[in-house]
């Protein structure tokens, strides 16, 4: 089976969260269009970049876990996707460790903390929203060990795949 090039991953990434929009109103595409290069910006291979275009396809149900099991994907890339998506109800701990565990997962979630804590996605939001992000952001980047001081959250739009339904 031939493998996914990366712009068809990115076109099918788009296409499964056509008409998403963040906490802000924001094309969700956006956000993965960040990560991906913020991946990209830290070294990450391409196996990690199409990691970062589907980080969240699975957990927002934009695609299923059977498709990503029949997916011309790399096995990596896979395992990458699997161990970024939360699970419903799980501790921050737990997901922290899986993420850990999992070769290449750690730089895909880092790029996605660092766009989703940007100053300037968050500005756009509410006070307690944006209060409660941030600390979120900062307890996982604390939790991955890639907090880093003040700025560990630069990188521009309001998360909205891990918050429970009724957060989104």
């Amino acid at each position: 089976m031939t493998q996914l090039t990366q712009a068809e991953v990115e076109a099918l990434a788009r296409a499964a969260h056509a008409g998403q929009t963040d906490k802000a109103g924001r094309p969700y595409a956006e956000h993965l269009a960040a990560v991906a290069e913020g991946v990209r910006a830290r070294g990450g291979d391409p196996d990690q970049v199409a990691a970062a275009w589907l980080h969240d396809s699975v957990e927002d149900d934009a695609l299923s876990e059977e498709w990503l099991a029949h997916a011309p994907l790399s096995p990596r890339t896979k395992l990458i996707v699997r161990a970024l998506t939360r699970r419903p109800g799980e501790p921050p701990e737990a997901y922290a460790r899986r993420v850990l565990a999992t070769p290449g997962a750690r730089l895909v979630k880092e790029a996605d903390l660092a766009h989703n804590a940007d100053p300037r996605r968050l500005a756009a939001l509410d006070g307690p929203t944006r209060a409660r992000l941030t600390a979120k952001y900062a307890r996982m980047r604390a939790l991955l060990g890639t907090d880093t001081g003040p700025d560990a959250g630069a990188g521009t739009e309001p998360e909205r795949g891990t918050e429970p339904e009724a957060e989104r």
